[in-house]
């Protein structure tokens, strides 16, 4: 039996995860919110690991959200845990960078999955949206909180009380997507912007991510008081003074994480 979801080391610091169900457009059941909420902790976890790239088996979905015949069947209630709610993922703590590589529709929880990522790249032929009213639903594993917040406001409202999807080309325009790919190639694409992202002191990384994550939730002097509390903390790491080193020495820092 394949895993519904499936982890690869693709490069050194680089782990490709994916939703391993094609056949039901990567749709979300049981499986998938049990095994992705405990990538996500293996991926906390391993100190290697400095970017995480998020995508769909297959070219047709990135994933169609929940599996309605789980829902149907009244297992409604295992496509969600404890820690990471929807799919194991939308609010599940992540101290590593995330990208979505959306390889066709993301539609409802997908689009969900997409807007709990730190950065997104879709194939051309993608389409993201929230579909939940054309079902009687609303989006609340994030959609209705976290759309308005990343694209304009009426282009969100449009998207949420029309249940229509946007194009990757209007996504990218309205950023919701960082970048469109080549055709067929979006994983590829998400692997460049992962290696610009591995490029960095990870530490740094992880804690200015871990404040800008808080954008819209705390107040601007609180994140302005946490981001001078991380930096005094990033100061007494190994890291923060090799970088000031090969600055000086015009070299590639070597960062070790710690």
């Amino acid at each position: 039996m394949s895993k519904a979801v499936t982890f690869e080391l693709v490069e050194h610091h680089i782990a490709l995860v994916t939703l391993n169900r094609p056949e039901a457009r990567n749709a979300v059941n049981g499986d998938v919110a049990a095994q992705l909420e405990a990538i996500v902790e293996r991926t906390n976890e391993d100190p290697a690991i400095r970017a995480c790239i998020l995508t769909g088996a297959g070219d047709q979905a990135f994933c169609a959200g929940a599996d309605l015949k789980a829902v149907k069947a009244g297992l409604v209630a295992t496509l969600r845990t404890e820690k990471g709610n929807f799919a194991g993922f939308v609010t599940a703590p992540r101290h590593k960078p995330w990208i979505a590589a959306v390889n066709g529709f993301a539609l409802g929880g997908g689009c969900e999955m997409v807007l709990a990522c730190d950065m997104a790249v879709a194939d051309p032929g993608a389409r993201l949206g929230l579909p939940e009213v054309k079902r009687g639903l609303m989006a609340l594993a994030g959609g209705l909180v976290r759309l308005p917040r990343a694209i304009p406001r009426a282009i969100a409202f449009e998207v949420i009380a029309t249940g229509e999807p946007l194009s990757a080309q209007r996504a990218r325009e309205a950023g919701l997507v960082n970048t469109l790919s080549a055709p067929g190639q979006v994983v590829e694409t998400a692997l460049d912007l992962a290696r610009k992202v591995i490029a960095n002191s990870p530490i740094a990384v992880q804690e200015s991510l871990r404040i800008a994550r808080n954008q819209g939730e705390l107040s601007e002097p609180e994140l302005l008081a946490a981001g001078m509390k991380a930096r005094a903390e990033l100061e007494k790491t190994h890291d923060y003074a090799e970088g000031l080193r090969a600055f000086a020495e015009k070299r590639l820092p070597d960062w070790q994480g710690r």
